[in-house]
């Protein structure tokens, strides 16, 4: 199977614009291609996790990575996907970013001896002359023709600003100054970026006379057409310190039946013909498969050595493999009153719950246990001495943790 055939296999590609010289140039490693990352966080998210993957895979094809980060273009904000504008950010935000940025990246993509380039756009478009780009850009860009780009439409009811409309020209000029600098041939990214990309493609044919290509790649939608990524406390992040390896292992153990295969397919490693034997699992044999979806995933981003970890805190849910490596929270002698703190201060201070109320309905409903013992009275208190032995408290099925005094 060529390099190009399995990324259809595993679902990855929706729109390509020359799909024979596509394929030619992936399959035989002459695709020197780029994919573009707004630092509007200080971390990337799963929403750019399987755009990393394909950066990975083609290059270990042969092909040449161009990751760029969009220090310039995140001074005006990508209006894909938003129904309202974005918050502007200051120059020394952004420039944090950029540098958080590029360690991530490095888990991913291989830097060294020229294999792949780490570019940021505001080395050239902030220094742009607003009337050169007016009259060396402005003609090859038709305003009729831009409003008709789904990323504009969505937002033309509510209110599209100018900033934001100028967002298609940066990118397509991107393209157009990769192509010159560095050879840059392709460009890839979101399904919801095809109208920006073709903005490049066709400046770079009217300014330069040559042929550059675009792919698109399917965006991670569950099984209910909702982008994956988010849970209720926000997105899911590739930064440790703003999710866990042993939240982002849970996130995707707990994806749905329906989604568990595609997910498999689209973002790990392992040969299609070990993910398609998988087709006919059922039951625990499923949850097995999100086992190894959550994994290796987890490898990828924070390595084996904790996705060791987050997988035996896991079991450790369910009453079995070591606790050790359970997620941590820590009390101190402000959570207690008179030496004593009560089950549902404690589920707060531990931020199973959000409030005493949301704590007392779950006692109620029986969802609360203390090391495998389910607690009912909602005047169950505790002194300091309990925590010096293994305390773990679990609400529900899937929110645990071990408590340790300080």
């Amino acid at each position: 199977m060529t390099v190009y055939d399995e990324l259809v296999a595993r679902g990855l590609i929706a729109q390509v614009t020359d799909e024979e010289e596509i394929k030619d140039m992936i399959n035989n490693g002459k695709a020197v291609f780029y994919i573009g990352f707004d630092p509007t966080a200080d971390s990337l998210h799963v929403g750019h996790f399987m755009a990393l993957c394909l950066m990975k895979r083609l290059q270990m094809a042969g092909n040449k990575p161009v990751a760029l980060i969009g220090g310039g273009t995140a001074m005006i904000g990508d209006p894909s996907g938003r129904t309202d504008m974005r918050q502007m950010m200051t120059k020394e935000t952004i420039a944090h970013n950029v540098e958080c940025f590029k360690k991530q990246m490095s888990r991913f993509i291989d830097f060294s001896d020229d294999k792949a380039i780490l570019v940021n756009n505001a080395d050239w478009l902030l220094d742009l002359n607003y009337v050169d780009v007016l009259r060396e850009v402005g003609p090859h860009f038709s305003v009729n023709r831009m409003l008709t780009a789904e990323c504009y439409k969505q937002r033309m009811e509510r209110g599209l600003s100018f900033l934001e409309f100028n967002y298609m020209i940066m990118q397509s000029y991107d393209f157009y100054m990769l192509y010159q600098k560095y050879g840059c041939n392709m460009q890839f990214g979101g399904d919801d970026q095809w109208s920006n990309m073709l903005g490049g493609t066709e400046l770079i044919r009217r300014k330069l006379g040559k042929d550059a290509y675009a792919m698109t790649i399917n965006l991670l939608l569950n099984s209910e057409g909702k982008k994956m990524g988010k849970t209720q406390s926000g997105a899911v992040w590739l930064d440790p310190n703003k999710t866990s390896p042993f939240e982002f292992y849970q996130y995707w153990r707990n994806v749905s039946d329906a989604d568990v295969l595609k997910c498999l397919k689209m973002l790990t490693f392992l040969p299609l013909e070990e993910i398609n034997a998988m087709e006919s699992w059922e039951g625990s044999q499923l949850n097995e498969a999100k086992n190894i979806l959550a994994f290796e995933l987890t490898k990828l981003v924070h390595g084996e050595e904790e996705a060791q970890k987050a997988k035996e805190a896991s079991l450790a849910l369910f009453s079995t493999g070591s606790a050790a490596n359970m997620p941590t929270e820590q009390i101190t002698d402000k959570d207690f009153r008179e030496g004593q703190i009560d089950i549902l201060q404690l589920l707060v201070s531990a931020g199973l719950t959000a409030s005493r109320s949301e704590a007392r309905r779950a006692v109620e409903q029986g969802g609360v246990t203390v090391n495998g013992e389910k607690v009912t009275d909602i005047h169950t208190v505790y002194g300091v001495d309990a925590f010096a032995e293994e305390f773990v408290l679990k609400k529900g099925k899937k929110k645990f943790c071990k408590i340790e005094y300080k």
